[in-house]
């Protein structure tokens, strides 16, 4: 993906079954299930570049002990930053005889990660200021445990503001320009309510405020408090809270749009954002990790009750298709399967593109996150000459012409031939860089294979996805101009991105897409300035009505054209102006139709459709366009979360 801006994050959490004792007598540890969160956070850690975040609860702890703890760091190597100091304070405190680690409960009363709920967060942004504040978990603090609470979660709502006014005009305070109100403090307030009400009842009804803890613990309803708080969210989200008296809850947003998997066994209850890793950590099968249901809210009692139930009547089921396209691991078999029918359901563009001949034409991907896709490419392109091949030999036989050097030039000579052209000689992302810095960076994080193409072959590179185009103009394209061939076919196995997201991606600005600057450049060449100010006035009409009724008026834009007239002028705007090489660059698009396709089962498709799944989506489409209309920078929609 060579200049996808991206705010994706992951969860982990883990939640112990059994006493420490347990762990320590069988697996020799009593931080194992702590160890259990390091490794899915690791497994996920394409999902985190920027900012991490750990917590724990430990459960029936003491009058007076702590117990909720929270570690967050914003560092490069945030992750291995925060286990190495962890590890280092847990060795140090048994040197000086603070803790006993053969003694399961001196580690929990003496180290801060020894306890039985664990929770990890990682957080992948892309521009602006960004320091540990930011990351997840957040913590809302009270002496009471059933009152404080500690959420994390992966997710956007697009109606933040409107519910940071609901708080305010409760009488709350919340702190803007951060993003822990719309969520922790709609979920803490409920808290409050139920925890003052339970409070009360049991006062009037004689408790002893020493056995008020426990019985406000154990008549706690989460899944209702957090499920009345979810109510008025518009947004995809996996959200992980944890209460301080150890209650626990994981919920998914009603569409499904942001993933979310669990794994139960005897011994724990694990989520991750994706199923490998648990499958991977814990030694599972697939066949036990399940996808969390969407609309459902799981909760696990500081008791060790478990329940599952929704929060949520059904909606449309619209997984975010990016998913499969780019952010889960693609060693999952699902998604490796369809990773790689995308790569394979281009032949046909591509064959167009190169004119048939793959005897003048050398196959490769950039960046290295396409390479799964390129292994279905390659395999569709074998398919296809296997069967010119058959049909040239019948063909060939039943005119007696069927010889030694004919079936020499069908079977050896015109194969689909693969090459490594790109390497990426240092291990970064480059899509986080800042934008003044990207090109120069981008430019130097890739080098080529020198000698391989011919000055008469057309070079096909295959790319998982094509969101700005600047990256390809300024960077990608003049390195694999570098190998002088006649051609450059660049290809992506996600469609044109039109429209702009809102639940998660940080794909906000419609003025930075390469496919709306050709579908302007197109109208403006053709004289239809006029209608693109239509355009303006009807998206400024749709704000004006009230959410729901909205429809996308930025679809407009894209009317008058076909997708093959749009990659055209996209193939125009990339071609770099300033190298010394004057070959042919191609752009293409994956179609809409082999998208869906290629991925088993319901796709959320709006970054290419403008069929939003919530009403929010097509506020923020609207107000994407009046803003980028008017000349103004930065989201369409409330904070990200």
């Amino acid at each position: 993906m060579s200049d996808f801006l991206k705010h994706e994050c992951g969860i982990a959490a883990v939640r112990l079954r059994k006493p420490l004792a347990y762990y320590y007598d069988r697996y020799g540890t009593a931080l194992w299930g702590f160890q259990k969160l390091f490794l899915l956070m690791e497994k996920q850690h394409n999902r985190g570049q920027d900012g991490v975040g750990i917590g724990c609860a430990k459960l029936n702890m003491p009058l007076g002990q702590p117990y909720i703890f929270r570690r967050r760091d914003s560092e490069r190597d945030g992750l291995a930053n925060i286990f190495r100091k962890e590890m280092k304070s847990y060795h140090k405190m048994a040197r000086k005889g603070i803790l006993d680690t053969s003694k399961p409960d001196s580690v929990k009363a003496h180290y801060d990660f020894g306890g039985e709920v664990l929770v990890g967060h990682l957080r992948y942004g892309t521009s602006g200021e960004f320091d540990e504040g930011s990351c997840h978990p957040y913590l809302r603090r009270s002496n009471w445990p059933t009152r404080t609470l500690m959420v994390m979660g992966n997710f956007n709502m697009t109606n933040a503001a409107e519910l940071n006014q609901v708080l305010v005009e409760r009488g709350q305070h919340p702190v803007f320009g951060t993003d822990t109100q719309t969520v922790l403090e709609e979920i803490g307030f409920h808290l409050d309510e139920a925890h003052t009400d339970l409070y009360r009842k049991l006062r009037d009804e004689g408790v002893d405020g020493r056995d008020m803890p426990d019985r406000i613990s154990s008549q706690l309803d989460l899944a209702r408090i957090v499920g009345e708080s979810a109510q008025p969210w518009d947004g995809g989200y996996s959200i992980c809270g944890v209460v301080g008296n150890g209650d626990m809850f994981v919920m998914r947003d009603p569409r499904g749009i942001r993933p979310c998997h669990m794994l139960v066994t005897d011994e724990v209850i694990a989520f991750a954002s994706e199923r490998v890793p648990l499958m991977t950590v814990f030694e599972a099968d697939a066949s036990q990790v399940k996808a969390v249901d969407p609309g459902s809210i799981i909760t696990i009692k500081s008791d060790g009750t478990f329940t599952d139930q929704p929060f949520s009547p059904p909606q449309k089921y619209t997984p975010c298709s990016f998913e499969k396209i780019y952010f889960s691991r693609g060693n999952d078999p699902l998604i490796y399967r369809e990773r790689k029918a995308m790569g394979a359901s281009l032949v046909p563009q591509i064959m167009e593109a190169i004119g048939g001949s793959f005897d003048k034409a050398v196959f490769s991907f950039i960046p290295n996150t396409a390479e799964t896709a390129y292994y279905g490419l390659m395999d569709g392109l074998r398919l296809f000459r296997r069967q010119e091949v058959r049909s040239a030999i019948l063909e060939a036989q039943s005119k007696g012409e069927l010889t030694p050097e004919a079936l020499d030039d069908l079977i050896l000579r015109n194969w689909p031939r693969g090459e490594k052209i790109a390497h990426k000689d240092i291990k970064m992302r480059t899509f986080i860089a800042q934008e003044k810095g990207r090109d120069q960076l981008v430019s130097h994080v890739y080098d080529i294979t020198y000698g391989v193409v011919r000055p008469e072959d057309a070079l096909v590179a295959l790319d998982d996805s094509i969101v700005r185009g600047t990256t390809l103009k300024k960077s990608i394209l003049k390195i694999l101009a570098r190998t002088s061939p006649r051609k450059i076919v660049v290809c992506s196995t996600a469609p044109q991105i039109r429209y702009p997201d809102c639940y998660g991606i940080d794909m906000s600005e419609l003025g930075k897409f390469i496919a709306f600057q050709a579908a302007v450049a197109l109208h403006r060449r053709a004289g239809r300035q006029a209608l693109l100010d239509q355009i303006y006035e009807e998206c400024r009409d749709e704000l004006r009505k009230p959410h729901g009724q909205m429809v996308n008026r930025v679809k407009r834009v894209y009317e008058a054209f076909t997708p093959e007239e749009i990659s055209a002028e996209i193939s125009r705007m990339v071609s770099p102006e300033d190298i010394d090489w004057d070959g042919e660059v191609q752009v293409i698009f994956q179609t809409i139709e082999d998208l869906h396709a290629s991925i088993k089962g319901p796709c959320g498709d709006w970054y290419f459709t403008g069929d939003y799944p919530t009403a929010g989506g097509y506020s923020m489409v609207n107000a994407a366009y009046v803003r980028w209309y008017d000349g103004v920078g930065g989201r369409s929609y409330g904070l990200q979360l």
